[in-house]
């Protein structure tokens, strides 16, 4: 069984219990694969290690998808780090002309192969498309208030399907799961997800329509763990 998993609000949210139980319960389970899906950059996840109680994960995949690393080396998964490298036509050229749009402000946080804004009402946002398209890039708008301009064609979604090839996944036993529209691209991967109760607006009525998903009611870790009983991963309700 592998989990696929976003981590801000997601993972790391939800009631403390919910995400004591969900922990223990992957901690229990050698066989059990977990793999970190996250806007967050590399530096910013490596804290998490420190915490005794959370699971460390199989593989990583942060940059909202444009970084693939090893869970215990943080050694990059290659080729597909070179493959995903290839596409990227580097921040210096992606900042400069995405400089004159108006009202986008770039993030002050770890990031590679990408570039992160924060836009609001202000934000041009038809002028932000077409040079993202300029520049053969992929636009994630999200929450609201992030954009993220990534490799052509990279998300969340693709990296995993990439990495679920390469070391020969079986689909029927990954579950994804996430709380907002960087995580869209991980439910219309095919496999099993969930949506779990605190999803940012639109999230649960944009994949409503798509097979094998779970629109959980409880928060964070308590709406994976609300998914794994619905598919069957775990044979009663854990409780909190």
């Amino acid at each position: 069984m592998i989990l696929a998993t976003d981590l801000d609000g997601t993972f790391l949210g939800g009631e403390p219990a919910d995400q004591k139980s969900l922990y223990a319960w992957i901690n229990g389970h050698e066989k059990f694969q977990l793999v970190f899906v996250s806007g967050r950059g590399l530096a910013s996840i490596l804290p998490l290690f420190e915490d005794p109680r959370i699971p460390k994960p199989d593989f990583i995949i942060c940059d909202v998808g444009a970084t693939l690393v090893e869970g215990r080396s943080l050694e990059p998964v290659e080729p597909l780090q070179s493959l995903i490298e290839e596409r990227w036509p580097g921040s210096e050229k992606v900042a400069a002309l995405l400089s004159t749009v108006q009202g986008l402000v770039r993030q002050e946080v770890p990031q590679q192969r990408r570039c992160s804004y924060f836009y609001d009402q202000q934000t041009d946002i038809e002028s932000l498309k077409k040079k993202v398209e300029q520049l053969n890039c992929e636009l994630i708008l999200s929450a609201g208030k992030f954009a993220d301009v990534l490799p052509g064609g990279v998300n969340k979604g693709y990296s995993l399907q990439l990495l679920a090839r390469q070391y020969r996944m079986n689909k029927d036993h990954v579950l994804v799961a996430g709380d907002t529209f960087n995580d869209l691209s991980l439910f219309k991967s095919g496999y099993k997800g969930v949506v779990v109760g605190n999803a940012e607006p639109g999230l649960p009525e944009a994949t409503a329509h798509l097979p094998g998903i779970y629109h959980a009611t409880r928060e964070g870790a308590g709406g994976i763990l609300e998914a794994m009983h619905h598919f069957a991963w775990l044979q009663h309700p854990v409780t909190r």
